[in-house]
């Protein structure tokens, strides 16, 4: 706490403190994009470091079993520790398994462990998509949670970037010390972080509240305005209900219906299957620039539109964003799609060869600045304050199913239906995204939490209250 009093002004202490806390997000982007040029090596005779080259079954798995440890560690381990050890213990706990992983990956011998480590990174993975974005919109100001929310994206934009830029240039073992060192670096900062305040007097915790708020928003004033917030909150909904109560809820219910809905919609877009396989498709191209430096020119694209998105998104809000950046990937599924269908029947104009790097650009770049940094401020804003701890996990569930579907079974569904087939479903799942985001998704901008729920269209219920776990 110390060292953040520091800092006289009280918005640049939660940028500071929200920035910190989302350095664990640049080890989740590098594991993120660790498949790319690791999948390549691996299959590699001279590069593996195997017995053995990997086989496409193994690659898959490689690939997308993290994503069922991630779903289960969601449903069953998330919603039970972040209302009781709190988020900051949570990021905690939950990083200590992505630290084993990396560990892991330097000292392989078999495929079975690199799929252990995998799926252990998977857990730690909840951190950055469940956990953080929790608490960032917990101890954000309004006026700008949107911008500070966005920080995870950047991050592990950031993340995704340093490991595609080096990936493919440094050896397997290289590759995966730095990883590891990054992921330990980031686990630091995590001990001198404030807990977020609504956690804090969700246990009783008063005086611990008002001296985060006022570390957080700058003078005592502010600080007891929104402790009789919390206060005012309490008194409407005294006493405790059980999760099953909570889902017979209505508006809970529809929040938890859209936060699904956009997990489903965000996955089957076809962005992260992708860029899981993102060098192998750059390959089967025939463009001059190499599939290595192709890769790196996206992963920075992408990091150049979250910071787009920061800038923009308390101004012109999420929904306007995300509905204008889904149409633009479907464009860009359009062309690869067309390029790969002009190349199966014997198209050779040079130009054409292009397509492909130019349309991953425009997906790369339209997910950056949307769905890809906007879901998961959603995911925390359309839940309440008492309901974030039971919803946000389901809502990081589906998109791990989503996820695990999309990446499992993506060079499968291309082997079936070729390229072209493929990239064309996926952008016409955009279209109807960007349908789905206009007609039912409400703007949050600028708006407290039961502001957000107002906006939802019902009251909230009287006996709702706090989660009993």
């Amino acid at each position: 706490m110390s060292i953040l009093e520091i800092i006289d002004s009280p918005l640049l202490r939660q940028y500071v403190v929200v920035t910190l806390v989302n350095l664990s997000a640049v080890a989740t982007g590098m594991g993120l994009g660790w498949p790319s040029p690791v999948i390549v090596k691996l299959s590699d005779t001279n590069q593996t470091v195997l017995p053995e080259p990997i086989t496409q079954n193994q690659g898959s798995w490689i690939v997308s079993i993290g994503l069922l440890t991630n779903m289960a560690t969601n449903f069953f381990v998330v919603q039970l520790i972040v209302d009781r050890l709190g988020r900051r213990n949570s990021m905690i706990l939950v990083t200590i398994p992505k630290i084993v992983a990396c560990f892991m990956f330097i000292f392989v011998g078999d495929v079975w462990v690199l799929l252990v480590g995998r799926a252990f990174l998977g857990v730690g993975e909840v951190g950055t998509f469940t956990i953080l974005p929790m608490y960032s919109s917990e101890v954000a100001s309004k006026e700008i949670r949107g911008s500070l929310g966005v920080m995870q994206q950047i991050m592990t934009s950031a993340g995704v970037l340093i490991m595609l830029s080096m990936g493919p240039f440094v050896s397997y073992v290289t590759l995966n010390t730095v990883l590891t060192i990054i992921t330990v670096l980031s686990y630091i900062p995590l001990f001198i972080l404030p807990e977020s305040p609504y956690f804090l007097y969700s246990r009783g915790r008063k005086d611990e509240t008002l001296k985060v708020l006022m570390l957080l928003r700058g003078t005592e004033d502010i600080a007891n305005e929104e402790m009789k917030d919390y206060e005012i909150a309490a008194q409407k909904h005294k006493g405790s209900i059980s999760k099953i109560e909570i889902l017979k809820n209505p508006l809970f219910r529809k929040s938890l219906a859209l936060v699904c809905l956009l997990a489903f919609g965000a996955q089957f877009s076809g962005l992260n299957a992708v860029s899981a396989y993102l060098q192998t498709i750059l390959e089967s191209t025939q463009t001059s620039v190499r599939p290595e430096i192709a890769s790196v020119i996206i992963g920075s694209i992408q990091m150049f539109a979250s910071i787009c998105t920061t800038l923009v998104t308390d101004r012109f809000g999420r929904k306007v964003i995300m509905v204008s950046t889904t149409f633009g990937m479907a464009l860009g599924m359009l062309g690869l799609g067309t390029f790969f269908r002009l190349r199966d029947v014997g198209v050779t104009v040079g130009f054409m060869n292009y397509v492909p790097l130019i349309s991953l650009i425009l997906l790369v770049f339209c997910n950056g600045a949307g769905v890809g940094s906007l879901l998961w401020i959603l995911n925390a804003e359309l839940f309440d304050d008492r309901s974030r701890g039971f919803g946000m996990p389901i809502g990081v569930t589906v998109t791990s199913i989503c996820m695990f579907l999309t990446t499992k079974y993506f060079a499968s569904v291309i082997t079936a239906l070729g390229p072209d087939v493929t990239y064309w479903i996926f952008s016409g799942n955009c279209l109807l995204f960007a349908l789905f985001i206009f007609f039912c998704i409400p703007e949050t901008k600028g708006k407290s939490f039961l502001e957000i729920q107002e906006s939802l269209g019902r009251k909230r219920n009287k006996k709702y209250s706090s989660v009993r776990v």
